[in-house]
């Protein structure tokens, strides 16, 4: 027995602890990614006029001064699947209907937070990751056709990534719904 196997007591060989750390890693990377995305299609900064504080008392200046300052706020009227320079773009290009440029943009915050979560619980890990690769490859075909191509070889990466989590998937321990 090495340091990265044990003997499984139910007489099924032998369990890879390294195979499953290194899913776990790319289980829970995705995920938390996946999560964090589709949070941050929520928020938003908004200008906001606060006193000047003196550095010297902590206090505000006696003289009144304003300055603005940028708060950022999450909530649901923030909501913005893709930035407006984007949807400009997406909405010149003739291979993009404007139906399913809206649609995609209205559903890409929420299906980043639900396959991210599956992801992180290990609710159907391989439904999860197929969703995201799903994802990776329509968001990389869009950056294609509006010619973004450094954000399509960083959408790679993730694509990369996503597989990689498929090559170790049959090493996934502790989920729920383990074989989908």
């Amino acid at each position: 027995m090495t340091d990265s196997t044990a003997t499984r007591g139910d007489g099924g060989g032998k369990v890879r602890w390294d195979f499953t750390f290194a899913f776990w890693v790319l289980r829970f990377w995705l995920g938390m990614r996946a999560l964090l995305v589709g949070i941050e299609k929520f928020g938003a900064y908004h200008s906001v006029a606060m006193p000047l504080i003196d550095p010297s008392t902590g206090q505000p200046d006696a003289s009144g001064v304003m300055i603005n300052v940028n708060v950022k706020s999450y909530a649901l009227a923030n909501y913005a699947g893709m930035t407006a320079a984007l949807r400009d773009k997406f909405a010149h290009d003739p291979l993009l209907p404007k139906f399913a440029v809206t649609a995609f943009d209205h559903l890409l915050g929420p299906a980043f937070i639900v396959t991210g979560i599956m992801l992180l619980i290990g609710l159907g890990t391989r439904l999860s990751l197929l969703a995201q690769a799903a994802l990776y490859i329509a968001l990389t075909a869009g950056l294609v056709l509006i010619d973004q191509n450094d954000g399509v070889a960083y959408l790679g990466i993730h694509a990369g990534l996503v597989a990689a989590a498929f090559l170790l998937v049959e090493h996934n321990r502790f989920a729920v719904l383990k074989r989908w």
